[in-house]
């Protein structure tokens, strides 16, 4: 009889060990964005992409996200935000960080990824949210072409805010296309406890 419920309790002890380990869902941060057109929140993957995903933490807890606006959004491919304010000026950025787009997640619908330029390790705060699934931006290979943008986190809740950002007139604006007409801010970053 003890050697049975030894039994039992060891393989309970290392099933609930696995499963703890492997359930990231209940150990990885949310934050929350509030927006003009409502809240979205967002949870990161710090298991696959903890580069990025404690990039986007050190600026949502600097509030440095709060009164920016998304700045670009093209539907049917995505929305883009994290880098001006209301006026259209260009906030002050820390050093870019290492491009984390090699580390399996997918630009799939609700994704969060690092924006970035031409160089692959480029990326600093702004970000953009699929608005499907794009798997020309998935990294291929460690070259020019197949870099990629890193994926850091996905909307899991208010992915119909993110949708009506998609609806709004779109126009040019200091030098860039595709910006809302009407600003969409984020007026509040924070992180979910």
């Amino acid at each position: 009889m003890r050697v049975l419920m030894l039994s039992m309790l060891l393989i309970f002890t290392t099933t609930h060990s696995f499963a703890t380990e492997n359930n990231m869902s209940d150990t990885n941060t949310k934050v929350k964005l509030t927006t003009s057109l409502g809240e979205v929140v967002i949870q990161l993957n710090s298991e696959k992409a903890p580069i990025s995903a404690a990039n986007f933490l050190n600026y949502v807890n600097e509030g440095f996200y709060n009164g920016t606006i998304f700045h670009r959004i093209i539907p049917d491919f995505m929305a883009q935000g994290g880098g001006f304010d209301t006026k259209f000026n260009q906030k002050e950025v820390h050093a870019p960080i290492k491009n984390e787009a090699d580390n399996g997640l997918k630009n799939t619908r609700g994704t969060l990824a690092m924006a970035r330029t031409n160089a692959p390790d480029s990326a600093t705060a702004q970000f953009f949210i699929n608005y499907k699934d794009n798997s020309f931006l998935n990294h291929t290979g460690k070259n020019a072409s197949g870099w990629g943008y890193a994926v850091f986190g996905e909307v899991i809740e208010g992915m119909d805010v993110v949708d009506a950002m998609a609806k709004q007139a779109t126009g040019n604006r200091g030098g860039h296309s595709d910006v809302p007409k009407t600003d969409i801010v984020i007026e509040k970053a924070e992180v979910l406890k």
